[in-house]
């Protein structure tokens, strides 16, 4: 899967989770601070990306995803697809 099909389905995601509209989504989005996001809502928004693209991810490396892209080039680097 290409960066760009992990970055529109990641987007898709982070649409319909946070009830965001989509063309408001960019790589620098922030979870915490644009979104306002607790830390339930990232917990399952991880679990939602381990689960879509068969990734394992680390408690200690979900901590370090602030971002859109942070989370995209992660899972870009981690996913079993």
């Amino acid at each position: 899967m290409t960066r760009e099909e992990v970055y529109n389905k990641v987007a898709d995601m982070i649409s319909d989770q946070f009830e965001i509209d989509r063309s408001k989504i960019s790589g620098s989005l922030n979870f915490q601070q644009d979104l306002d996001a607790d830390s339930i809502d990232f917990v399952e928004f991880v679990l939602n990306l381990e689960s879509e693209f068969d990734a394992s991810i680390a408690d200690e490396d979900a901590e370090k995803l602030n971002t859109v892209d942070e989370a995209v080039d992660y899972i870009v680097s981690h996913s079993n697809n």
